[in-house]
């Protein structure tokens, strides 16, 4: 295969232990996701067998799963693995520079998802709300980039995986593309949403601990000496470790053009990984009406310092150690493919804390790997049944049904992933390429995506063709500016930062101004209360009129024990529709069908004047003030971690010894602040449920254990 890791000269486990914790890991997180399932269902009246369960998780997720569940979705193994290589390559800055690429798109899809709520209550995917508004072909289209989103993000990942997995146990890429997805597939076809709530919520607990060992691990190391001996080990190593862009050619400098350069392009291509993402919108829609935007912004808040704490650490000091003994590669050296595959983390633990450090990073990966394909999973089952089934394929689908589909379309997906990654590894890429083409792939969609709930005169035409014309015009923009700079194309060429960084830019504003004209030469001002008008059309499939109990048919023990959520919760919008349509069994079609098509008929003969929002002038109230806070925190976060924070420090300026000492303190401790807000906070904030769950186990397993006694 070309461009790979010579794998002869690593071996830092045997590919029995390789095959052993991949299958077991798999085996062990099913079984608990299945267990916690039952639990659910039997005490928690938690039923995944309901679609709005399965896909928005009854819409009762609290703030502090919200941010576990957030934080371990955006902690990709490009958070850790890759970001480490990066500061390897460029320097000190680009941990950084990672950090706030990653925090201000959480931020700013809290103020997406409050408006989602506001606009469109009712919906289970973003790609409903574009539906709503532009109809057939605007939906085929957005179906398209969300698709090609989530499939390119979730296989380069698993590619990414299979190529770390056979780099440091030389186990085939095949079969490790098979293994990494194959408990996913099970656990989250089973549990659904809220499954990947609660498997996201184990993987950051434990991926954070690792985080935070591997940190303090490898500084304190004998052979690192701390934070003095660090830095006195990067400047002693200065002559060998020369870096062509960065001001004297140091690590420790914040002016480094190929660090600002990454930096750009990440959050171009990030931006595009969340906004484009029905993964993300899904966890906004499952929230309550409180939690979306504190949940979001502990997340955005959170996630800064992982890359900021490891990737320092753990890049710097493989500068450091690189070309001593105790290094794995020793006496050769790290390779531009060992480093764009993201191999220089696994070598820095194998030199400084062996075997079990090896272990460990092997939990580490398998638990990024996991919380992300998962809920790419549910996003892409979600876009198959509900956005494409149900909407043009079966419009009458029963709940029932939905939910079977949904199960079906995980394992289609599952597979379809696999030889999407097996068929990358073959071509030759790496995370590095991955992410330099994903930007010219996903971006197209943003701002399109945004007009579409914030701008009424984005019209039909622009919303299809703005993408369309965006992406044509990055991809025109990144192999011209390769084949103009280097003189060819291929993928040693494309991975270079100008024509990548230069491509993304075109591809995420050129929509906007395509838009923009579009909109103009023929305009047109949509009203937003035509999204109540096919929300009401929904709830009448859902629910007809010889069922208004609840939303998901659910029983009455559902809905008393949901009481937490009544602030945000859905009230019946029973004054829109005729006096003549009361609850008289007698004036209530007998056939299902006929009584589907009855209530479609009075929506659709309601006038605007007519239609309400299905919550009430309180919850209103509350969310547009949420709006408010969460576009005030998304502003705050860009201008610090783009502007007061960095900017300053890119000057003619290599860090101190007590500056260096200060920066790694601070950001070792975010990691820890981090744990606080992600780990220890949902297990407060859920503390009720999971004092009824625990009650609920205990009191059926006396039962049975007084069943076995009497017997």
């Amino acid at each position: 295969m070309a461009d790979t890791i010579d794998t002869a000269k690593l071996a830092l486990i045997s590919q029995g232990e390789a095959y052993g914790m991949l299958i077991g890991l798999s085996v062990v997180f099913c079984g608990v996701i299945l267990l916690a399932v039952k639990v659910q269902k039997a005490h928690l009246a938690e039923d995944s067998g309901k679609s709005e369960m399965f896909m928005v998780a009854n819409r009762t997720v609290g703030r502090g799963l919200t941010a576990s569940a957030v934080f371990s979705s955006w902690m990709w193994i490009n958070e850790t693995v890759l970001c480490a290589s990066m500061c390897y390559r460029y320097g000190l800055a680009v941990p950084l520079w990672w950090g706030s690429g990653l925090c201000f798109q959480i931020a700013l899809m809290a103020a997406l998802g409050v408006m989602a709520k506001i606009r469109v209550p009712y919906a289970h995917t973003s790609l409903e709300v574009v539906r709503m508004r532009y109809g057939k072909i605007g939906h085929l289209i957005f179906i398209v980039l969300n698709l090609v989103n989530n499939v390119f993000g979730c296989a380069s990942m698993i590619m990414t995986g299979s190529q770390l997995i056979h780099g440091i146990s030389n186990m085939h890429y095949v079969a490790a593309t098979i293994l990494i997805p194959l408990g996913v597939v099970l656990y989250t076809a089973v549990g659904g949403l809220k499954a990947t709530f609660l498997t996201d919520f184990l993987h950051t607990a434990i991926a954070l601990i690792l985080i935070i060992y591997f940190t303090i691990a490898v500084l304190t190391d004998s052979h690192v000496g701390g934070l003095g001996g660090l830095y006195d080990k990067v400047v002693a190593t200065a002559a060998d470790n020369y870096i062509p862009e960065n001001y004297q050619g140091s690590l420790l400098t914040f002016k480094s053009k190929g660090a600002i350069i990454w930096g750009l392009i990440l959050k171009f291509g990030n931006l595009a990984l969340v906004v484009m993402d029905t993964a993300f919108w899904q966890k906004s829609f499952a929230t309550e009406v409180k939690a979306t935007v504190p949940g979001y912004n502990i997340a955005a808040l959170a996630v800064f310092g992982i890359p900021w704490g490891l990737g320092t650490v753990i890049g710097l000091t493989a500068r450091a150690i690189h070309q001593t003994p105790i290094f794995p590669t020793y006496p050769g050296t790290l390779t531009a493919t060992e480093v764009s595959s993201g191999m220089v983390m696994p070598y820095v633990i194998k030199a400084l804390i062996g075997n079990k450090g090896i272990i460990g990073f092997f939990f580490l990966l398998f638990m990024a790997l996991t919380s992300t394909i998962s809920s790419s999973m549910i996003a892409v089952s979600s876009i198959l049944s509900y956005d494409i089934y149900k909407t043009y394929m079966n419009p009458k689908v029963t709940d029932k049904q939905l939910v079977r589909v949904s199960h079906l379309t995980v394992v289609i997906h599952g597979v379809f992933i696999t030889g999407i990654s097996i068929a990358l590894n073959y071509g030759g890429a790496n995370m590095t390429w991955i992410g330099y083409l994903r930007p010219i792939i996903s971006c197209p969609g943003i701002l399109p995506l945004i007009f579409t709930l914030f701008w009424s005169r984005q019209t039909r035409l622009a919303a299809i063709v703005s993408p369309i014309l965006g992406f044509f015009t990055g991809l025109a923009v990144w192999l011209a500016t390769t084949k103009s700079m280097y003189g060819h194309i291929n993928i040693t060429t494309t991975t270079n930062n100008y024509p990548a960084l230069y491509a993304a830019i075109a591809s995420f504003f050129s929509p906007a101004i395509y838009s923009v004209v579009l909109s103009l030469y023929k305009p047109y001002t949509f009203d937003w209360r035509e999204f109540l008008r096919i929300e009401l059309a929904d709830e009448a499939e859902i629910h007809p009129p010889s069922d208004t109990s609840t939303l998901n048919e659910g029983s009455e023990d559902e809905t008393s024990h949901n009481d937490k959520a009544v602030s945000g919760s859905v009230k019946p919008v029973s004054d829109v529709e005729p006096k003549a349509t009361d609850n008289d069994p007698e004036k209530i079609p007998e056939n299902s069908e006929q009584a589907l098509a009855a209530s479609a008929a009075r929506v659709a003969s309601l006038s605007l004047d007519d239609i309400r929002h299905p919550f009430d002038d309180e919850t209103l109230k509350e969310l547009h003030r949420w709006l408010k806070i969460a576009w005030y925190m998304f502003v705050g976060v860009v201008l610090v971690t783009f502007v007061a924070w960095p900017l300053p420090l890119y000057r003619d300026y290599i860090f101190t010894k007590s500056f260096f000492a200060g920066w790694v303190t601070v950001a070792i401790i975010w990691q820890f602040a981090a744990f606080a807000a992600v780990v220890i906070y949902p297990l407060y904030d859920g503390r009720q449920d999971i004092a009824i769950g625990a009650r609920g186990v205990w009191g059926s397993s006396k039962k049975y254990l007084g069943i076995k006694k009497t017997n």
